[in-house]
């Protein structure tokens, strides 16, 4: 199979699915396009197969209605690439097409060497029905004659026809070879063709002549001998039904390498060629309006075809005699075959085309062998090409890392990039707590390999949040959103990100201490300035007051904490973001700012460095729901000790702390009587051991516990009502503490484990509240700012 067909097959995929689809039909294939689709060069069939099954597979299509499709665009695409003539000029009907679709494919043989094609031939049943026989060596491409003919129908004759299969079957055609033979029938629209006569019958449709002109006509009957037959035709056989030599062309004696008389058996010294049919005269019959190349049989067994004499030309049969006659020209494709064979332009006769035939194939060839070249140079082109757009593509996308893509296509397009003013944009800056010790404990390679690893991931969430990246200076990251694609949530977008930046910088270890990273964070909200600066390695700067205060929020903030300006947490207000208060802050240059702390939202929270921090009053935007709360607030990891690049070590008892177990002189090892019930008086039993008038709540020593968990204690409960469910501690993941806050009667001392971000508790009861199940409360903090907790539990927090 030439490379035209897969060339058809691609343009076809291209056209009506895209390259996108084509590409992947390759891959699946197993083909490239710059290897497998030059025209002229022929390919074993298992290549075209392999094409028409990954376009069945990748589009979804049964692959005979691939062949189909393809048979009926090969029309198509022929009639719009310079056949178009050819193939109107074919036959002036339907019928006389398809039969002589055979003499084309002989032609384009002059073209495409060794080309194996098809054998069509028709019988006529009835008015507007053919009986179209189908030979091919191939198996399963029938499905595109029935796309073939359609089209030719339609787009030649501008009809309609109906193609059914009827059957199909492999025979044998001698010498141990076989085809497959398919049967069609075609339904013609009644009155659309016209009937063609049958050759070697009269045509009944021309003048009778009258009787007295047949009188006058004196019939001379011409007769000629043999050796004046064999002189005017050369290439000449005559054998009757026994398939006995009875006449041969003078030529046919001279060029053949076989010793011919009369008498001999015809197959003995000739093999039918083309159609691929066994040498019987039942079978010359069949196909007698065919063209039919007979090859001379070599005289070793094994030899090749390509130098041996054949013949192409017609057979006809001669019903009176009943004898056959072949009547041809010898078979010549150029001058070096004429030369191979020792054949001379005075063996050709005349009246012969065979002469020109061969001087036009001279050319042909040397245009053919051009053609070959530009094929295999466009397919290079192509190859080159498509890996020069994929260079490109990877030289855009470092080059869109660099710089906007905006401003790079600018640049690109030779333009001035302009700067241009933000009236409103969020800038983040980051450093890494004791950046300038761990450089000085570790080697250049473990530094450059740390800073990697951490930017690496920094880098990632930045397409995640649609943030752009403005630069980093050492252990310093900058980023900005709202430029240079301007948004409303430029603010949304950057506080996102920096809660992903703290808890991405606890995962990464310092090469020396081997303890996770620790960063601080600054953001503000302001107009910037941007712009490109330099020609040289070109950068894309942002300035104004706002980089540098962002870059004051994060030198004045703390470890492990996102330090935002006013402005920031004004444009982050109603949208579920939680901040504490760190309230009026001397900021150089700038003077007293009141700022905050960025501690997460309800939907997405990290958890806070156990510093003095903690104590500050929570902001928040806009009320959150008691449990957006809960979740929020709810420790993602159980080992959860080592977090945001803090170990949580337990406190220790604080001798000036008058709420200290150990300064307040109140029973170390007792839990407190938490287990009253909501909807009931608190029992006797809760009155306080010590004499005093508040509530027996005593204080819990803090245990040397880095796992995070709160400590078990005896169960004092004497209640009968609770079940052994209800016993049961909570289930606590680290240990949570709450300052200066009040317990009310009905609520359980441990259960606030489900609050993180907290110091100490301070449990006072001096007098009954007036109502039980109260919650927590935290200076302003109202109940949905905390959440409501169980009211009973077995387990104390460590404090």
């Amino acid at each position: 199979m030439y490379g035209v067909i897969h060339f058809v097959v691609k343009d076809m995929i291209v056209s009506q699915f895209g390259q996108e689809a084509l590409d992947e039909i390759l891959s699946v294939a197993g083909l490239e396009e710059s290897q497998h689709f030059k025209l002229f060069y022929p390919y074993e069939d298992k290549v075209l197969e392999a094409l028409l099954g990954a376009t069945s597979k990748c589009l979804g299509l049964p692959v005979e209605m691939v062949l189909e499709v393809f048979g009926d665009y090969f029309i198509t695409f022929s009639l719009r690439h310079g056949y178009d003539d050819m193939l109107r000029t074919l036959g002036c009907d339907m019928t006389s097409f398809i039969q002589n679709l055979d003499s084309l494919h002989s032609l384009l043989a002059l073209s495409y060497d060794n080309m194996v094609a098809p054998s069509f031939r028709c019988e006529t049943q009835q008015e507007g029905l053919l009986i179209l026989h189908y030979h091919s060596t191939r198996t399963g491409y029938y499905p595109l004659v029935k796309g073939l003919l359609s089209a030719v129908a339609r787009e030649i004759f501008n009809q309609n026809i109906d193609i059914v299969f009827v059957s199909s079957n492999r025979e044998l055609v001698g010498q141990g070879r076989d085809q497959e033979h398919v049967i069609f029938h075609v339904s013609i629209p009644h009155n659309s063709e016209t009937k063609m006569s049958s050759i070697g019958i009269a045509d009944d449709s021309r003048t009778a002549l009258s009787p007295a002109q047949k009188q006058d006509i004196i019939f001379q009957p011409v007769t000629l001998n043999k050796e004046q037959f064999a002189t005017a035709f050369p290439y000449h056989l005559i054998f009757d039904e026994e398939l006995r030599l009875l006449q041969y062309g003078k030529s046919v004696a001279r060029l053949s390498p076989v010793r011919l008389r009369e008498g001999i058996p015809v197959n003995t010294a000739f093999t039918i060629t083309y159609p691929r049919i066994a040498f019987t005269v039942e079978n010359v019959c069949r196909f007698i309006n065919a063209i039919f190349i007979l090859t001379v049989v070599p005289r070793v067994a094994g030899e090749g075809q390509q130098n041996q004499f054949s013949m192409k030309g017609q057979m006809i049969w001669l019903k009176d005699t009943r004898l056959v006659i072949f009547v041809g020209s010898p078979r010549l494709t150029s001058l070096k075959e004429m030369k191979k064979m020792n054949i001379y332009m005075a063996d050709i006769p005349l009246y012969d085309v065979t002469r020109e035939m061969v001087l036009l194939y001279q050319q042909r060839s040397a245009e053919i062998d051009i053609t070959k070249e530009l094929d295999e140079t466009t397919a290079e082109l192509k190859r080159m090409s498509r890996q020069l757009e994929l260079e490109k593509q990877r030289t855009e996308k470092l080059l869109y890392q660099m710089l906007p893509e905006k401003v790079a296509n600018q640049l690109k397009n030779g333009e001035e990039v302009e700067a241009e003013k933000f009236d409103q944009v969020t800038v983040l800056f980051s450093d890494i707590v004791n950046f300038t010790t761990i450089a000085a404990a570790c080697s250049p390679m473990e530094v450059v390999s740390l800073l990697n690893e951490l930017y690496h991931r920094f880098d990632k969430m930045t397409n995640k949040h649609s943030v752009y990246k403005v630069e980093t200076i050492g252990d310093a990251y900058m980023v900005v959103s709202g430029v240079p694609d301007k948004t409303d949530k430029h603010a949304q977008r950057v506080a996102d990100f920096a809660l992903d930046m703290v808890s991405l910088a606890a995962e990464v270890l310092c090469p020396d201490t081997k303890k996770p990273l620790q960063i601080r964070v600054g953001l503000h909200t302001g107009p910037v300035v941007a712009g490109v600066v330099g020609v040289k390695m070109p950068r894309y700067c942002l300035f104004g007051d706002t980089v540098n205060t962002a870059s004051r929020m994060e030198s004045n903030s703390v470890p492990g904490r996102i330090h935002v300006s006013e402005t920031t947490f004004r444009a982050l207000q109603d949208h579920g973001y939680m901040c504490r208060c760190r309230g009026d802050v001397n900021i150089k240059g700038k003077g007293v700012m009141k700022t905050y702390f960025l501690i997460g939202s309800a939907r997405h929270t990290v958890s806070e460095p156990l510093d003095s921090h903690v104590t500050l009053t929570l902001a928040t935007g806009d009320p959150v729901s008691e449990d957006a709360m809960k979740d929020g607030l709810k420790e993602k990891d159980p080992n959860s000790h080592r977090t945001n690049g803090y170990i949580r070590e337990p406190q220790k008892p604080d001798p000036n702390n008058p709420i200290s177990p150990k300064a307040s002189g109140l029973p170390q090892n007792n839990c407190p009587n938490n287990d009253l019930d909501m909807n009931r008086s608190p029992s006797p039993s809760s009155k306080c051991n010590d004499g005093g008038g508040a509530t027996n709540i005593t204080w819990c020593p803090l245990l040397k516990n880095t796992s995070g968990e709160s400590a078990d204690f005896k169960d004092n409960t004497s209640d009968p009502r609770h079940k052994a469910a209800d016993l049961m501690p909570p289930s606590i993941s680290s240990t949570h503490i709450i300052k200066g806050a009040h317990l009310c009667w009905g609520v359980s001392a441990a259960a606030q484990a489900s609050v993180k971000h907290v110091s100490l508790v301070k449990i006072v009861g001096a007098e009954a509240p007036s109502r039980y199940g109260a919650s927590i409360k935290d200076r302003r903090i109202n109940d949905y700012d905390v959440g409501r907790f169980p009211a009973y539990s077995k387990t104390c927090t460590l404090l």
